[in-house]
């Protein structure tokens, strides 16, 4: 589990997903005068350089984040929070989930970042400003909840190296929302050829009523990858994502 480098997929079409749904959700949530927790189980580096030998290998960043983010309007936060690493690490510069988080939060909200690789811990530890811990994400979401303040956000984004991680999420996160029943959860997930996907959702949606989950398809990055969409399971969507999502569906759908 310890094998996965994201350096080769940064900026790809299900990162645009996810990191659109995730600052658009922080953005609402950061509109209220009050202090909230953000919570990352699988946190990664938080850093990528576009021109990396890595992301020009594949090319997906090129077909992702390089293609959609014109189309964004210049003030979503996805586009708000780019430009904040840009100017901060220069212009090849992509910021994961933990970058876009801190360009978005304020000095009042607590931040906790989980990363147990120990090179992808130890490249974070030297851009964020964020509480780290080189440990299990899923168990120190456990131990954190419910979180101080109690007002807040949590990301799971494992790589789903192992395929019982599917089975996993969907008892863990009932568990979680019982733990934190006002926190905002979200979950991302790939949608894979095998469709290996679909069980975890049913489960999901059935347990927790009234989460809302978005899928996107998209082609595949290459002849023969098997990812060819991206979904996003969120407990406590706030009011509006659901808005958001369809226009992300729109905009996928033009590319």
């Amino acid at each position: 589990m310890l094998s996965y480098q994201h350096g080769y997929h940064a900026g790809n079409l299900a990162d645009v997903h996810k990191h659109t749904l995730l600052a658009w959700a922080l953005s609402y949530l950061t509109r209220k005068d009050k202090p909230l927790s953000y919570i990352e189980t699988h946190a990664g580096r938080g850093l990528y350089d576009l021109t990396a030998p890595e992301a020009l290998k594949t090319g997906e960043a090129a077909a992702g984040i390089t293609r959609v983010e014109p189309l964004l309007p210049p003030d979503h936060p996805y586009r708000v929070a780019l430009a904040v690493v840009r100017a901060q690490h220069g212009a090849t510069a992509y910021g994961g989930s933990p970058l876009i988080a801190e360009a978005l939060l304020r000095d009042c909200d607590g931040i906790h970042l989980a990363e147990l690789h120990p090179r992808e811990h130890a490249a974070l530890a030297d851009i964020s400003g964020g509480r780290l811990y080189k440990t299990d994400g899923l168990a120190l979401a456990q131990s954190l909840l419910p979180p101080t303040p109690r007002r807040g956000l949590m990301l799971i984004d494992p790589s789903y190296e192992v395929k019982t991680e599917y089975a996993a999420l969907a008892k863990l996160l009932p568990q979680l929302h019982a733990k934190w029943n006002v926190g905002v959860i979200m979950l991302w997930y790939p949608i894979l050829v095998d469709n290996r996907h679909r069980a975890m959702v049913r489960s999901l949606t059935q347990a927790i009523p009234g989460a809302l989950c978005h899928e996107l398809r998209f082609a595949p990055a290459r002849p023969g990858h098997g990812m060819h969409g991206s979904g996003v399971i969120t407990v406590n969507p706030p009011w509006g994502m659901q808005d958001e999502a369809r226009r992300l569906t729109q905009l996928f759908s033009d590319l």
